[in-house]
C-alpha cells in the first residue's frame, strides 16, 4: 500500500467571506500542490475542503497521513463523527451538525483509505503547512484555483 502525506489548510477573508483551501500531496519524491476557492464561505468549510480535495485526488487505496492545523477537522473526524452519525447528525447539545454535507463527503473519502490524522500548529515550523497557508490565503484573496474548472461547492449553506 502506498504511503502518502496530505497536508491541508483553509483560509477565509471575513468569516463568512471569500475563502480558499490548499493541500499538498506527498508520495516519495512526488509533490503536488492543489488549491481552490469559494466566493462566500467559512474558515471551517475551507479547512474541510482542503482535506476532501486532497483525498479526492488519490486514485487507489493508500495509507494516508493527514496533517491539519485545524482542531475542528481533527476532532471532528477522530472524536465527534461517530457520535454525530449515531445521533442522526445532531451534536451532543441536540443541535444540527454544521457543515454536515462536507463531513459526509470527508467520512466517505477517508473511509476508502487507511487514514491517520495529525495536528500541527498553524503558522509555525511545518514547511508544507506554511505553504498551504500561503496558497489558501492567495486563493481566498484572488479567488483563483490550481485547476481550470472551479466549482463553488463549498459555499456556505444557509442553514449553517
Amino acid at each position: 500500500m502506498k504511503q502518502v502525506q496530505l497536508i491541508t489548510d483553509g483560509a477565509c477573508k471575513g468569516n463568512p467571506g471569500r475563502g480558499g483551501w490548499a493541500c499538498i500531496l506527498r508520495f516519495g519524491e512526488f509533490k503536488r500542490e492543489i488549491f481552490g476557492c469559494s466566493s462566500y464561505t467559512t474558515n471551517n468549510r475551507m479547512e474541510l475542503a482542503a482535506a476532501i480535495e486532497g483525498l479526492k485526488r488519490l486514485k487507489e487505496i493508500c495509507a494516508v497521513e493527514v496533517i491539519t492545523d485545524s482542531e475542528y477537522v481533527l476532532k471532528g473526524i477522530t472524536e465527534w463523527l461517530e457520535g454525530w452519525k449515531k445521533r442522526g447528525w445532531m451534536t451532543a447539545a441536540k443541535k444540527p451538525v454544521n457543515n454536515k454535507d462536507l463531513w459526509i463527503m470527508l467520512d466517505e473519502l477517508a473511509g476508502r483509505h487507511k487514514t491517520q490524522w495529525n495536528w500541527t500548529k498553524g503558522h509555525a515550523s511545518h514547511e508544507d503547512n506554511n505553504r498551504c497557508d500561503e496558497l489558501a490565503s492567495r486563493a481566498a484573496e484572488e479567488q483563483v484555483s490550481s485547476e481550470k474548472a472551479q466549482q463553488d461547492i463549498y459555499r456556505k449553506n444557509a442553514n449553517d
